[in-house]
């Protein structure tokens, strides 16, 4: 029988990244399958899963908050983000697909698993984060096999490693990498990334660090995504500085990027983490500040602990952050053997295949 995968997560690509890192290792072994991403309105879905060649369909879930007004919306959109999930499987089965829901955490999940669990369809978790949020926390309550992509301690979860689409996995030389910047093939190359959304705090950084009067970049070239409006600026401090760098509001090749890079200045987001490790690149994370679990700091220590990553806390205050950070960003730029050690042990951690082992669980249902 055909199969038939609804993948139910959206609202940032750390929940869409996996999910097709999923339904290519799943489309392997069955080609016919189809695959359809329940995702939220949020334009940063579509423009992700529309330039992936994906089927998706929107949904009207919003997230809880601690206001009336978010509240009354998260309320409303639920019963009818419930019925669009009973829309989707219902399809699929007239079909005549044997249908696997894959809740991929976050907001649009949970209503999402709702319209499952109506249909009497067993749920796969796949839990990112080391800090599970609170859609993932109720899920697992209903869920049928629950899978983490990070440690979760005491919850009996299986841990597998990280999911990481081969569209961020880089195949070529580095050398080769750098050149589809524009770059110099054989200059240093720093990656910096604040995430499929950008980060604010990380683009300042970045100028206060190219600014520094001890020029601590000197001698190295730059790809940096900076999300959306931030781009112009950015590139027109490294062109005035006489830097050379690709800057960009989003990076669609993250293969080549992560393959160009000697070292990467990130987010600790499950999707940083895991690329980063898949490639093999020595990073300097900065967790997300706002996070009270500080789940960005628990996705990144499997690499801090190998000796592959170090962290930084983000102070917000650019200024701050750099005082702070300045002596270990230097040590990190000006060390080959440091980078070298950091590549080598980020090698230990074995391969990043938690997508391969997620689609054999999908395919052990038809």
């Amino acid at each position: 029988m055909a199969l038939g995968v609804v993948f139910m997560g959206g609202g940032s690509g750390g929940h869409l990244y996996p999910a097709l890192a999923i339904a290519e290792r799943v489309r392997d072994e069955a080609p016919d399958a189809r695959f359809v991403h329940l995702c939220s309105q949020r334009a940063i879905d579509a423009r992700i899963l529309t330039a992936e060649g994906a089927e998706f369909v929107t949904v009207p879930a919003r997230p809880p908050g601690k206001s009336p007004g978010a509240m009354l919306r998260f309320m409303r959109s639920w019963g009818p983000s419930v019925r669009a999930a009973r829309g989707v499987i219902g399809q699929l089965k007239r079909e005549g697909r044997t249908v696997v829901p894959v809740a991929m955490g976050g907001f649009v999940a949970a209503p999402c698993v709702m319209g499952a669990r109506a249909e009497k369809l067993g749920v796969l978790m796949t839990n990112l984060d080391a800090v599970p949020g609170l859609a993932n926390r109720w899920i697992a309550k209903r869920a049928k096999t629950i899978v983490t992509a990070a440690p979760v301690a005491g919850r009996g979860w299986e841990q597998i490693p990280p999911l990481v689409r081969r569209a961020a996995i880089p195949s070529d030389p580095p050398e080769t990498c750098r050149e589809r910047f524009g770059l110099d093939s054989n200059a240093p190359t720093l990656f910096v990334t604040g995430g499929s959304q950008g980060a604010w705090s990380l683009n300042e950084l970045l100028v206060a660090l190219a600014q520094h009067e001890s020029d601590p970049l000197t001698g190295w070239q730059v790809i940096h995504q900076t999300g959306a409006e931030a781009s112009p600026e950015i590139a027109t401090i490294y062109k005035n500085m006489g830097a050379r760098a690709w800057v960009s509001e989003y990076l669609d090749d993250m293969a080549s990027a992560w393959g160009a890079a000697d070292l990467a200045l990130a987010r600790a987001g499950a999707g940083a983490v895991g690329e980063a490790w898949a490639s093999q690149t020595p990073c300097a994370f900065l967790p997300y500040p706002y996070h009270k679990d500080q789940h960005q700091k628990m996705n990144a220590m499997p690499l801090v602990e190998a000796g592959g990553a170090v962290l930084i806390e983000d102070q917000i205050n650019p200024v701050k952050t750099l005082a702070q950070g300045l002596p270990v960003l230097r040590e990190l730029l000006s060390s080959e053997p440091k980078r070298a050690a950091m590549r080598q042990a980020l090698h230990t951690l074995g391969t990043a295949d938690g997508a391969q082992r997620v689609a054999k669980l999908i395919l052990a249902s038809t």
